[in-house]
């Protein structure tokens, strides 16, 4: 069976955005395109088959580029011929990862850092929920896994569901997966009150032109945008079961700040909303947020250009306890399951972490990696490592102990796919969590050496850095490896979800495949229409212009689609 190896082929431009080098590159892209499309079901609505694509200078706009093949990473294992005609699927399911919807208006947002942190303001936030609608309505039509046709048994969505930890952003996340109706506004029912409305040329006011940098940039002028990107809709929901796993942003201000802060409710549901300050003010608390220092909440919250916006109640930060039940709540169960993977025994917000069946034989197990001592990344609590340590003691009749000696015993083998907010390499911050003062928190490196002593695991699926990365773990034996696959978020470009197909290939052998998808919304964007595709399509356009985007998180070929070889632990 002839295979594409990561290497053999490139695209131009770090973004990878269809720019093809020379013409025998096209020729290598074709020809490696027509041995994916022989390999697959159907690429039709995944990058296998096409891929958003653009300019690398000013302002562009998009079209349908080229699709990415399929990479074959054989570097745990080599893969056998012959294996497209021996797989059978054990699992079937999709990512949603970094989906941030945002209440815009809130004043409990520092989008006047946006120079210094440029995730602070995005031109295309207020588009956040019609826009994750079209994803949603990209994953119904699919319905099936692209190479082995088996039909997706869930979704996961792997944390910062919210941006700004508001009931009112929970809502609207939910509402938005489960279907129904939505009203993306707060405040004032009848006007946009956020800063794109606020004639500031820090941003991109739509309506306005403005002497900034997105005007030099290109951006257009597209008056009743935000009127239409406030307006109603229906969100159309997903039609198979979804599972949710808590981030940073669901967790504390801005993914950032401590929980806790006194007076912090009422800055979120007053009507106070800073939006300017001096540059050296500025920089300093952007400077403090980025290099994880102590942050002058008295300065961030106060002084420089104040707008006055309608107060809301319903911009009430939430505690974990309380996204826990939200998602427990009946008319919050949507095509279920009840909880979306939490319980009754998560519902105090202490453990927020479980395991359920992904499909025979196949377990997931989804953790929570946040601290609510502050700052962005995350880490693991003693007690919820010893958790998965035990879980997997459970269905690992083979795995090996801490000083690495070989463990058998008689239990029920299963496979584990592992489910986390953050990455191995974002597990650095290690401050106490406020939920478990006492318990010690340990970095991504000591779960990696964990997890390796466990052959079972195939698997560890991820977000929190909005790019597209596939790191291998090589373990001390051939069996003691596995894949990391880490997805770009859903708010920045390139604005993936990840197809993840697990199958036993029959000859010593799994494959991973991994394969991403767009919304469903057009390329090309009509200025003129407000209808859901339109706004979803400008959404789009927006983040790839971004005076902040990093094209680059559209990851290398081996980041993208790919089949991940690794050794069948129970062959």
């Amino acid at each position: 069976m002839a295979e594409l190896t990561r290497r053999a082929f490139t695209t131009a431009g770090a973004a990878g955005v269809g720019l093809l080098l020379c013409t025998p590159t096209a020729n290598a892209l074709d020809r490696a395109l027509r041995r994916t499309t022989q390999r697959a079901v159907r690429t039709a609505g995944t990058t296998l088959d096409q891929a958003a694509s653009g300019a690398a200078t000013g302002y562009s706009r998009l079209s349908a580029g080229p699709g990415w093949p399929v990479a074959v990473r054989a570097d745990l294992v080599e893969g056998k011929t012959g294996r497209d005609d021996r797989r059978t699927a054990l699992g079937a399911f999709v990512q949603f990862t970094d989906l941030h919807i945002t209440d815009t208006e809130s004043p409990a947002r520092f989008e006047y850092l946006h120079p210094f942190i440029g995730s602070a303001h995005r031109p295309q936030e207020t588009l956040g929920t019609v826009a994750t609608s079209a994803l949603v309505k990209r994953v119904n039509s699919l319905r099936a896994g692209p190479f082995t046709g088996r039909q997706f048994d869930f979704v996961m969505t792997t944390g910062d569901n919210t941006d700004n930890h508001e009931l009112l952003e929970l809502d609207w996340f939910l509402t938005t997966l489960n279907g129904g109706a939505i009203t993306p506004n707060s405040g004032d029912p009848n006007r946009y009150e956020g800063v794109q409305a606020s004639g500031n040329p820090e941003f991109w006011n739509p309506g306005t032109r403005l002497a900034n940098d997105y005007t030099k940039k290109g951006f257009p002028q597209i008056p009743g945008l935000l009127e239409a990107g406030i307006a109603s809709f229906t969100a159309p929901g997903l039609n198979l079961p979804w599972y949710c796993t808590f981030g940073n942003h669901d967790d504390s201000v801005v993914g950032t700040l401590p929980e806790g802060i006194p007076g912090i409710e009422g800055w979120y549901t007053g009507k106070y909303k800073v939006i300017g300050k001096d540059e050296s003010s500025a920089r300093k608390l952007g400077t403090a947020i980025q290099q994880g220092k102590s942050v002058p909440l008295a300065e961030l919250f106060g002084g420089g250009t104040i707008r006055e916006v309608t107060p809301d109640p319903r911009r009430r930060p939430f505690s974990t306890s309380e996204f826990v039940k939200a998602h427990l709540a009946a008319k919050n169960t949507g095509p279920g399951p009840v909880g979306h993977g939490f319980t009754d025994a998560n519902s105090d917000g202490r453990d927020v972490y479980y395991t359920f069946r992904i499909a025979p034989g196949v377990t997931g197990i989804s953790l929570d990696t946040t601290t609510q001592g502050g700052f962005a990344d995350g880490s693991i609590g003693l007690a919820q490592f010893n958790w998965v340590e035990a879980t997997l003691k459970r269905n690992s009749s083979t795995y090996y102990d801490f000083f690495g000696r070989k463990v058998t015993h008689s239990v029920t083998d299963e496979l584990f796919v592992v489910f986390s907010h953050h990455t191995s390499g974002t597990m650095g911050n290690l401050l106490p969590d406020a939920r478990h003062l006492l318990d010690p928190r340990l970095g991504g490196d000591t779960f990696v050496a964990m997890l390796q002593r466990f052959p079972n695991v195939v698997a560890w699926v991820n977000g929190h850095t909005h790019l597209n990365k596939i790191t291998p773990h090589v373990g001390k034996t051939p069996t003691q490896s596995f894949w990391e696959i880490n997805t770009a978020s859903h708010i920045d470009f390139p604005q993936h979800a990840r197809i993840i197909e697990l199958a036993d290939n029959h000859d010593g052998t799994l494959s991973v495949f991994t394969t991403l998808i767009e919304a469903d919304a057009p390329y090309a964007v009509d200025y003129s229409a407000r209808t859901p595709d339109a706004l979803a399509s400008m959404y789009r356009e927006f983040s790839y212009n971004d005076i902040h985007a990093n094209l680059s998180h559209v990851g290398e070929a081996g980041d993208r689609n790919t089949e991940l070889l690794l050794t069948n632990p129970l062959s």
